[in-house]
């Protein structure tokens, strides 16, 4: 809708509050609300707040910041109240003069997608996000014993799911796939693919509705990475692909594995730069708790069709489903920031193709399995195995400063520096039950 179909429709249907939505450089979801009588003022002057409280903001001698909404982003929260109802818009985050804020993680994301819109591209993602169900945020304790697309009609975790789905369509955004997965209480419902800032957006939002529809029937949902010990973890596979137009440009008929010289190049870059985009995919000390060999989280740098022990994974083409061709980046987890996530994936993809690096060939056996040197002869690499490998990999990396912009790129590793120096120092229950008894 317009500005003025909105504000038309706001007083039609008696709204009372407008809620206005943007995300810390963690990509946590931040929000304030305004009545409807300020929305004119939003959308024409914005609406002002204090940044340095944000994580990853502004400083406090430079708090002021203006949150600019997004009208295309508005919608009706369905899970409230229908009388005097709540909407919602994302915001683009200004400077008190007008100009973007450049510590605003969707600024990131349009900046670089700016990039490829300049060479031609359209990026399109369909991330599938995996995510727990929990009976409080206390205890990892499970709902269900039930495993990979499982039947399961007289759980409650179905009914969730369900009415998970039915609010993301009344918001306008569609899925494709919901199923139970791998480990006991683990969940995934998959959105069909959109332009990469629409995607950013529904993701947020995704997270926002999981957990409130769970919070609706006393129970908890969480995207932690990893938050049970021997079973999998929570990923977000991220299928990709470069449009011109209305063509796919990741598409080649001819080629033996249906790939152009671009997705070849793209994915090739994905490869080369995994390990110094891996802090923005895969940002939490416990995401590497995910990132181990044998619950189907990859950690060798490769590629393959079936193979889904490798990095990057190419689905077989269908013939008459050429927009389908794309390449699945199979590392981040649904607790990164996807703005940001997007932003470092898509500029490693570009990397590729202007530098045009050359695709290694697919490998189509188990890299868990192989041992060391036969991944030395293969020239398979493996991802930062902790935070601090990947605080290490990304600090030297010119191309993630320039993807996240001096800020957020300073910012972030301030925060993971941190994070890393807190859990490193932490005497964990591992150490009480195992070492305290015999030392």
């Amino acid at each position: 809708m317009t500005k003025e179909e909105i504000m038309k429709f706001v007083y039609d249907n008696n709204m009372r509050f407008i809620k206005l939505w943007f995300t810390d450089i963690l990509g946590i979801a931040k929000s304030f609300s305004i009545s409807v009588d300020e929305l004119e003022t939003a959308f024409s002057e914005g609406m002002g707040f204090d940044g340095s409280s944000i994580q990853g903001f502004a400083r406090i001698d430079e708090s002021d910041m203006i949150a600019m909404p997004d009208p295309s982003t508005f919608v009706v929260l369905p899970w409230r109240p229908k009388e005097s109802g709540v909407a919602r818009m994302f915001c683009d985050i200004h400077e008190p003069d007008g100009t973007p804020y450049k510590g605003d993680p969707r600024y990131v994301l349009k900046r670089n997608l700016k990039l490829a819109q300049d060479m031609g591209f359209t990026l399109y993602l369909g991330p599938e996000l995996e995510y727990f169900y929990f009976k409080s945020d206390k205890e990892p304790e499970i709902l269900d014993m039930a495993g990979y697309f499982d039947l399961t009609t007289e759980d409650v975790s179905v009914d969730l799911r369900r009415e998970t789905i039915l609010y993301l369509e009344s918001m306008g955004i569609k899925v494709e796939y919901s199923h139970h997965e791998v480990a006991p209480s683990q969940h995934e419902i998959d959105l069909k693919y959109a332009d990469a800032l629409s995607m950013a957006d529904n993701t947020i939002t995704y997270r926002v509705v999981v957990k409130e529809v769970a919070k609706k029937h006393d129970l908890y949902a969480t995207f932690m990475p990893k938050p049970i010990f021997g079973v999998n973890g929570s990923g977000m596979h991220t299928h990709q692909s470069l449009f011109k137009g209305s063509s796919n440009a990741f598409f080649n008929g001819g080629d033996e594995y249906f790939l152009s010289d671009i997705a070849k190049h793209y994915i090739a870059g994905l490869l080369r730069h995994a390990r110094e985009i891996t802090l923005v995919t895969s940002q939490w000390v416990n995401s590497y708790k995910r990132l181990v060999p044998g619950y189907e989280a990859p950690v060798y740098i490769a590629w393959a069709r079936r193979n889904r022990s490798t990095l990057v994974r190419v689905p077989l083409y269908k013939p008459g489903k050429e927009k389908a061709t794309r390449a699945e980046y199979r590392s981040p987890d649904p607790a990164c920031n996807p703005y940001l996530a997007f932003a470092v994936m898509l500029r490693a993809g570009l990397e590729g193709i202007k530098n045009k690096y050359p695709l290694p060939a697919p490998i189509e056996e188990d890299v868990y399995e192989m041992s060391a040197k036969r991944r030395k002869e293969l020239n398979i690499g493996a991802l930062p195995g902790s935070l601090y490998e990947a605080i290490e990999a990304a600090e030297t990396s010119p191309l993630i400063r320039d993807t996240l912009g001096d800020h957020v790129f300073e910012k972030l590793l301030e925060n993971k520096r941190i994070e890393w120096d807190k859990f490193r120092v932490h005497v964990s229950r591992y150490e009480i039950e195992n070492y305290l008894p015999i030392l």
